[in-house]
């Protein structure tokens, strides 16, 4: 067997490669680049699943970031239970070859309950008084211990949300250079986010500033972990899950569901959360693609018709349709909506911000039903956001409960998106391997990854 690193670098696409990024592109010049075809939906989870099985959304049964958990009525996002995608995993298939392979899976998603040898995934710890602080989870469990002594704490809060900065991927790399020098993993997986973050707020322009720091940050850290992997024998492959597009039209998809009498709320306090067991129609919002439920098969044309009227939806997917996609899974929607290329969906279902659940205005990817990019930015409104934010963590520090309401309602600053496949090649998802052997196909699609990553260990 010979020993293989493969990380994914979030939003990597083959436009990015030049002065911006010498070192991947060095790493491309000396094996090889191709455009890599992802699946539908492109994000994070869907994607990351075909990765590790080689199998399509329909079959995996990983829809999106989250979708509605039917026998709960809950929609949750960002579970990490690796039981809830179904195939046999890459670590499986290795295992299944050579009883001595071993898997070191360091921050891809679905990281736990599963049977990789070696991982780490982000995990708070929740107090009982409303505190969130920064941990991850390990297997085994004193690894989080080897790698907190070594690295300190996971820097969760730099890791997503406005604060986000390149140290909390500079930490997964470092504890994945930790893991591969102890544990020696015949295959190490990393994932690496930080570009993601500034191409959702910015845009994939990359002659904005902070674009082009993003680029030159984790040029840096993807290039630091392919050089300590080779020097440890390893081959190196980088992917990328998507490319971001430039986005500038907020579809506010349960508004128009709410507006046509098929979304139902629940009072709460003074706010409104969205009611899956008694609404008529939602939709889980997830980028560029809405999983659209709908409880009753004959209020589908009503719905469709709703809406076929809202701008920026390309098109509706219904069951038949859904198959086109890959996409004809039971976790699904009845309909899937599929934004266009300068479009995205927001969550938002309530029409007064002023009844705007409290969590809609902090970081809280797990209480809302669909994914909020907006989490990215400090509330334009507020006049000193350091001092409003230290506010709040002194008076935490002091036993009190402080609400982190610094997140704005505003889903115009957004200007970047993904979940469609991509126009152009250029600026979709890549494949970078630094033996050029493995990347002799014409097109190499995300359900091509986990063989070609068996084959360069194996063959």
């Amino acid at each position: 067997m010979k020993l293989l690193l493969a990380m994914i670098v979030v939003g990597l696409t083959p436009r990015h490669l030049g002065p911006l990024t010498p070192r991947l592109v060095a790493l491309a010049r000396e094996g090889a680049m191709a455009p890599l075809s992802t699946v539908t939906p492109a994000v994070t989870c869907s994607v990351q699943a075909s990765f590790m099985t080689g199998l399509a959304p329909s079959t995996h049964g990983i829809v999106g970031n989250g979708w509605l958990f039917r026998d709960q009525m809950e929609v949750m996002l960002w579970r990490q239970s690796n039981r809830l995608v179904e195939g046999e995993k890459i670590w499986e298939a290795g295992k299944r070859r050579d009883a001595s392979f071993t898997c070191a899976n360091m921050f891809w998603w679905y990281n736990m309950a599963s049977r990789h040898d070696f991982g780490a995934t982000p995990r708070p710890i929740y107090k009982a008084d409303g505190r969130k602080l920064p941990d991850c989870y390990t297997l085994p469990a004193n690894l989080r211990d080897r790698l907190t002594e070594r690295l300190g704490p996971f820097p969760l809060f730099q890791f997503w949300g406005p604060a986000t900065t390149i140290a909390s991927t500079r930490w997964i790399a470092e504890a994945t250079k930790l893991v591969m020098a102890e544990n020696d993993p015949t295959l190490t997986l990393a994932y690496l986010p930080h570009l993601d973050y500034d191409l959702q707020r910015f845009g994939p322009d990359q002659t904005h500033p902070a674009v082009r720091k993003s680029l030159s940050e984790i040029d840096t850290v993807a290039g630091d972990l392919a050089e300590a992997a080779r020097a440890s024998g390893r081959s190196v492959v980088v992917l990328s899950e998507y490319g971001i597009t430039r986005v500038d039209r907020p579809i506010h998809i349960n508004r128009a569901l709410r507006d046509a009498g098929l979304l139902a709320v629940r009072e709460e306090d003074g706010t409104e959360l969205l009611d899956p067991t008694v609404s008529r129609a939602f939709a889980v919002a997830d980028h560029q693609i809405a999983h659209v439920y709908v409880s009753d098969p004959a209020l589908q044309p009503k719905v469709r018709g709703v809406l076929q009227g809202l701008p920026g939806i390309e098109r509706i997917y219904d069951a038949a349709d859904k198959r086109i996609l890959d996409l004809d899974h039971p976790r699904a929607g009845e309909l899937v909506a599929m934004a266009d290329a300068r479009s995205w969906f927001t969550y938002y279902y309530w029409t007064d911000d002023r009844r705007a659940p409290d969590f809609a205005r902090t970081v809280e990817i797990h209480r809302k039903p669909g994914y909020d990019p907006v989490e990215l930015f400090l509330d334009p409104k507020i006049s000193s956001p350091r001092l409003a934010i230290g506010k709040r963590l002194l008076l935490r520090k002091l036993g009190f409960r402080a609400l982190m309401d610094v997140i704005p309602l505003d889903a115009s600053l957004v200007k970047g998106s993904h979940g469609r496949i991509t126009d152009h090649p250029e600026d979709g998802p890549l494949i970078i391997a630094d033996r050029a052997d493995l990347l002799r196909a014409r097109t190499i699609t995300a359900l091509d990854v986990k063989p070609l990553l068996l084959d360069a260990i194996f063959a």
